[in-house]
């Protein structure tokens, strides 16, 4: 019997890989370099201008109001140390206080004289309160008020408060006996003196105006006073000689010093009635509500630059809807889903760069033209600059991320059937 051999099946040769090339090899997806990743992201927003515009708006807005806010604080801080340098912090004063029925302690006559006792004190000075109403002529009726009141002052007054008159001259050794006074800057406006040589009465007695001060930056009380001297206030005015406030200038490692000795060196025995002070805390404090309402402005421009982020995720929203097809068909070539992620991702971050850069232009431009109206020297510190651009980039990542992954999700065949 013939055995006749079993037929050999054949082992069916393996598919071949979608990405086969002739020779055998698979085909590698190409990479795109980043010139080409620059290039087709910016391809899409040059076809939207307008949409593009209208989205970076949003971002420039928020970053400028933040660059601006920081610079505009900068500057003002900056100015406001000058004018401390320049005014000086070591100035005391020593005012009187008042009594538990609420009775105004009267300081010493010699009050001055103690306080220059004082090792660390280069100057002092004084004031008084005169009682004494202030009118343009006699015309105005005595119950009307000009908001004026009038202080007996010292010739080394401006000295020890870094002050200056504006037209006319001060107080000296030659006219403090006299019937003649110095305006403070807003006293001569309420009074409409213009110039000096003109005459207001103090009571029912004329004065002539020898003078009126620019302000006074560190006491700005004095702004709305006029001045005579002491004995002309003790001669005219039944003045007592008391005076109401000690100016006092010491050098500036000691300021600390002097301050905690210098209510018991003007009142001994009393130092509870005399309040001490710093002019220059005041323009510390001003700084410090100058910080408090950058801080506000920063949260208002960090909504505005999330309003701007919202507004990017919607237009690549709306762009990956309508450009569908032209995903599709970049899928259908070959294009690997990463390829389409970097692809909007790249729009999405260009875009906001787009609006950072424009804000950080104009928020420069708005610290320099405001900056300059108002005198300051204009700040604009680099790393708002640097922060603002670092923001705008988180934002277009947050923004582009959900759009580019769902424009690399869409399969070829259902993008390409779109309509």
């Amino acid at each position: 019997m013939r055995h006749h051999p079993r037929p050999r099946h054949r082992r069916r040769a393996a598919p071949p890989h979608p990405l086969q090339g002739r020779g055998g090899g698979v085909v590698k997806p190409a990479r795109l370099s980043p010139t080409d990743v620059l290039r087709v992201g910016a391809v899409g927003l040059r076809a939207r201008r307008a949409r593009v515009v209208l989205s970076a708006l949003g971002i420039a807005l928020g970053i400028a109001t933040m660059v601006a806010v920081v610079g505009l604080s900068q500057s003002s801080k900056a100015d406001l140390m000058s004018r401390l340098d320049r005014l000086g912090t070591n100035l005391l004063t020593a005012e009187q206080g008042k009594d538990i029925q609420g009775n105004a302690v009267p300081l010493p006559k010699n009050a001055v004289a103690m306080v220059e006792r004082v090792g660390p004190v280069q100057h002092a000075t004084a004031t008084a309160n005169v009682d004494a109403r202030v009118r343009r002529s006699d015309v105005v009726p005595e119950e009307q008020s000009s908001g004026v009141t009038v202080q007996a002052a010292r010739p080394d007054l401006l000295k020890a408060l870094n002050a200056r008159t504006n037209k006319g001259t001060w107080l000296n050794r030659a006219n403090e006996r006299l019937p003649v006074t110095v305006l403070g800057s807003v006293a001569a406006e309420r009074l409409g003196i213009t110039a000096p040589g003109e005459k207001i009465m103090l009571n029912d007695q004329y004065v002539a105006v020898v003078g009126i001060l620019d302000p006074i930056e560190l006491f700005p009380t004095l702004d709305r006073v006029a001045m005579i001297g002491f004995p002309a206030a003790e001669r005219h005015f039944a003045f007592d000689g008391h005076p109401s406030t000690i100016f006092e200038r010491s050098t500036d490692d000691s300021v600390e010093d002097v301050r905690d000795v210098l209510a018991r060196t003007v009142s001994p025995g009393d130092e509870g009635s005399v309040k001490v002070s710093r002019p220059s805390d005041a323009l510390a404090a001003k700084a410090a509500t100058d910080k408090g309402l950058t801080t506000l402005m920063l949260g208002l421009g960090a909504v505005a630059l999330l309003v701007g982020g919202v507004g990017v995720a919607n237009t690549m929203v709306i762009s990956v809807l309508e450009r569908r097809t032209e995903i599709g068909l970049r899928r259908a070539l070959g294009a690997t889903k990463n390829a389409i992620r970097l692809q909007f991702l790249t729009e999405s971050l260009l875009l906001s760069s787009l609006g950072g850069a424009t804000g950080a232009l104009l928020g420069a431009a708005a610290t320099y033209g405001f900056a300059l109206t108002q005198d300051w020297t204009p700040v604009v510190p680099p790393w708002s600059l640097t922060a603002g651009f670092a923001a705008t980039l988180v934002i277009g990542m947050a923004a582009g991320l959900y759009p580019a992954i769902r424009a690399s999700r869409l399969h070829p065949t259902v993008a390409l059937n779109a309509t």
